[in-house]
């Protein structure tokens, strides 16, 4: 999904207020940026399922997380030697901890980005609904490619935000971080270390758990959009 970097400046300037006063602009990575591509990887749905019993995350949900945030790695330097090859530049961020440790608040919010780029709709678990649903992970970058922009969606992808009919995330949330009213991203991030202990065997493991993501009705789909296809 793609969003021009120009044309949607008011968009990323109130991530300054969404998210962060440091929150960066499309041209603090490239100074010549006028395209934002955003771009979702979905865990195969036995993935999906494995993480949905117990309180920890699962081993195959972290080695699933650690290695597509290596596949989004390598996705953008090959995109980006494709578009330097032929005269373009290109300028990505880190796919996961590109956060301030204290705030613990991303200064490139994927997320937000994707969601500016027309990807999905943000769910009452503060992640980014896409038509295949929110397990997975995000990837961006920022071109001076002009690319013509996604259309962002009209109508909410949250059950919870659509009607008012699901709390499920709130309800899978094992460390009472997520709240109908609010989010605590302290005690959130408190046991995405606890699971870093536990798969402390995978290598690269961060910032791991997904309980609010999985066995919920936007885990692998758009389930408004499912409503309003009836």
């Amino acid at each position: 999904m793609v969003a021009y970097a120009d044309a949607a400046d008011e968009m990323f300037l109130r991530l300054k207020e969404a998210v962060s006063p440091s929150h960066s602009l499309p041209t603090d990575l490239l100074p010549e940026a006028r395209t934002v591509v955003a771009y979702f990887l979905p865990f195969d749905e036995a993935v999906v399922r494995s993480n949905i019993e117990g309180r920890n995350a699962s081993a195959a949900w972290a080695r699933a997380y650690v290695e597509t945030n290596q596949l989004i790695s390598d996705l953008n330097s090959h995109i980006a030697d494709a578009l330097r090859a032929v005269g373009y530049q290109v300028a990505t961020a880190p796919p996961t901890h590109n956060f301030n440790p204290e705030k613990l608040i991303s200064d490139w919010s994927h997320r937000h980005v994707a969601y500016i780029a027309g990807l999905g709709t943000f769910g009452l678990n503060n992640m980014l609904i896409t038509e295949k649903g929110c397990c997975g992970r995000l990837g961006t970058f920022v071109t001076d490619l002009v690319i013509e922009p996604t259309k962002r969606p009209d109508i909410e992808s949250c059950l919870y935000k659509y009607s008012g009919t699901c709390i499920k995330c709130v309800e899978h949330c094992v460390n009472d971080a997520l709240r109908e009213d609010g989010f605590d991203r302290f005690k959130c991030y408190e046991m995405c270390l606890n699971n870093d202990r536990l798969h402390v065997d995978i290598p690269g493991i961060k910032d791991v758990c997904g309980k609010c993501l999985v066995g919920v009705p936007c885990s692998t789909v758009n389930p408004t959009g499912r409503l309003r296809s009836r």
